[in-house]
């Protein structure tokens, strides 16, 4: 889920301002080592857990829902690695995957009986404008399923029908535009507590008042999300394949998003498991959390050897004619020059924008400590911003 995850972690580093006293110091070394790394671990009483037994209950439930924070790296290998082990138990395994909007699905049955390069396959299926995070901390996990020709199933949405939601509301978007979606089960009060703390967060950024009605839809919106992916994966689960859903965690948390909606087509006996940062605050560690954990010491990556990537930090869509922004990434180059949500490229470089793809080209060319000069459309009046590229790390 990249807005709820992006908003999300906004928050944490506005915390944590005043000086800690060395007894707030020693509190919170024991807080970061009260579960054990390079295990799974029991949420209610943060025990290990024996990685069979975990795993064999998980199979047995016929549906796994594996979380991620889109852009860690330690979450998708500790994915690909729970996959394996899955599969190793002989049970037929069919992969779902939140990156995926519904009408790539021929797609992805051509990728996983050999159709496609890896860069054709990335091509075909949008990837850059749909998702845009790295492939390559996905293109592992999407070999798995090829090399053994597990089918994998698109379980997302187009872009299109969320924002409808975020900007109309549930009910004013026509039944033949939802993409067959039912209406989605209301959230539990917890849920809707926890999203209205990320809408106020969003707002904040910006500098904006509350919207009573704007905080209705955006709650709308993310429901729509979690209710495609649950029907998504109901429609897939037959009583003989393991379905494994590959999805952000905020979906899966508690119960609260994907697993509720499952829940209210049904479906029983999802089993949640979730990638654990040894270092987070265990007071985030409750009972309800997830069926399991696996916690991960996070790996030491050398940036200076990790290719560079310009990325603007914005999520696109083609909206009657024009390249409109839907959402802007926190802490983001777009951020940082300007961009928000609803605003419409009109201009790159001087060059004119007619959809994601002349963007995208745009920003590949773009090298490190660059200025690319953009011509926005905000409601009407037309703004000159200056997105400003970092030096290469």
């Amino acid at each position: 889920m990249r807005f709820l995850t992006i908003m999300m972690a906004a928050g944490f580093a506005a915390m944590g301002a005043a000086r800690a006293s060395p007894d707030d110091t020693a509190t919170a070394m024991v807080a970061l080592e009260c579960i054990t790394s390079s295990a799974w671990a029991d949420t209610a009483n943060r025990q290990p857990l024996s990685s069979v037994d975990v795993l064999n209950r998980a199979a047995a439930g016929g549906l796994v829902l594996l979380g991620e924070s889109h852009d860690n790296a330690d979450h998708h290998r500790w994915q690909l690695q729970t996959i394996a082990a899955l599969q190793a138990r002989g049970v037929p395994l069919t992969l779902g995957f939140e990156m995926f909007p519904r009408h790539v699905q021929p797609l992805l049955d051509e990728w996983t009986v050999g159709g496609f390069s890896e860069g054709e396959f990335l091509d075909a299926v949008e990837w850059d404008r749909v998702w845009g995070f790295d492939p390559g901390l996905y293109m592992p996990l999407f070999h798995f399923a090829r090399i053994n020709r597990l089918p994998m199933v698109a379980l997302n949405v187009e872009r299109g029908l969320i924002a409808a939601v975020r900007e109309t509301g549930w009910d004013a978007v026509p039944a033949a535009n939802r993409e067959g979606i039912s209406d989605p089960a209301q959230p539990e009060p917890a849920y809707r507590e926890s999203l209205s703390a990320v809408y106020l967060e969003h707002l904040e950024m910006r500098d904006r008042q509350a919207d009573p009605v704007g905080l209705e839809r955006f709650i709308q919106a993310q429901l729509t999300w979690d209710r495609a992916m649950a029907e998504a994966l109901a429609a897939v689960r037959d009583g003989t394949t393991l379905v494994v859903g590959i999805i952000g965690s905020g979906h899966l948390e508690n119960g609260w998003g994907v697993p509720r909606q499952l829940a209210a087509l049904g479906v029983a006996g999802a089993t949640v498991l979730l990638p654990w940062d040894r270092g987070r605050d265990c007071a985030d560690l409750t009972g309800g959390l997830a069926d399991a954990v696996f916690v991960l010491d996070p790996l030491v990556i050398d940036l200076a050897e990790a290719p560079w990537r310009p990325r603007l930090g914005v999520m696109l869509q083609t909206v009657e004619g024009v390249l409109a922004v839907l959402e802007v990434v926190g802490g983001s180059v777009a951020e940082s020059a300007g961009i928000e949500a609803g605003d419409v490229i009109v201009t790159a470089a001087g060059l004119a924008m007619a959809g994601p793809d002349d963007l995208v080209a745009v920003i590949g060319r773009q090298a490190p400590g660059t200025w690319l000069p953009l011509v926005l459309d905000r409601d009407g009046a037309t703004l000159d911003v200056v997105a400003k590229f970092p030096v290469a790390p």
